[in-house]
């Protein structure tokens, strides 16, 4: 027994000269979301708040994220975050995935999906009450429809 607790302390030891990156990519104020949709300061308050640290390149490192393995963990779910929508770069979509995006916000936050539960147990701020979902679920499909009245007075 004393053999494993040794092996499994060496291998914590070790896993901790293995840190993850932790540099944001450089912001470009002129492709974020809050920027370009003129976003009113309680839903950007929200916005940064309960999404931006996953789904944006401002992410705050939470002090875990300085522990092998959480911070692999931690590391993963902002690459994924990111990938699958960032805020930052928003003005790069094109308007009908920008649309698109927006109805996948739309739909997550109804489903209570996001902002993840594994994510409230290092920030009990971003848990969204029923009245900031209802706020960000209409500012969403507002910013959605002036999206698609863009794309068809563009045509």
């Amino acid at each position: 027994m004393k053999k494993i607790i040794v092996v499994i302390l060496v291998t914590f030891i070790i896993i901790q000269f293995f840190p993850i990156d932790k540099t944001n990519p450089p912001l470009t104020p002129g492709m974020d979301f809050l920027k370009i949709k003129n976003t009113p300061e309680k839903i950007a308050h929200t916005l940064r708040t309960s999404c931006y640290d996953c789904h944006s390149n401002e992410t705050k490192y939470p002090w875990y994220s300085n522990i092998s393995p959480t911070s692999w963990w931690v590391k993963n779910h902002i690459n994924e975050g990111r990938k699958h929508l960032n805020f930052s770069t928003f003005a790069v979509y094109e308007p009908q995935r920008q649309v698109h995006k927006l109805e996948e916000c739309i739909e997550m936050i109804e489903k209570k999906e996001m902002p993840l539960e594994s994510y409230y147990l290092g920030h009990q701020n971003a848990k969204l009450s029923d009245e900031q979902r209802a706020d960000l679920i209409q500012y969403f499909k507002k910013v959605k429809e002036d999206t698609e009245r863009g794309i068809l007075f563009n045509k």
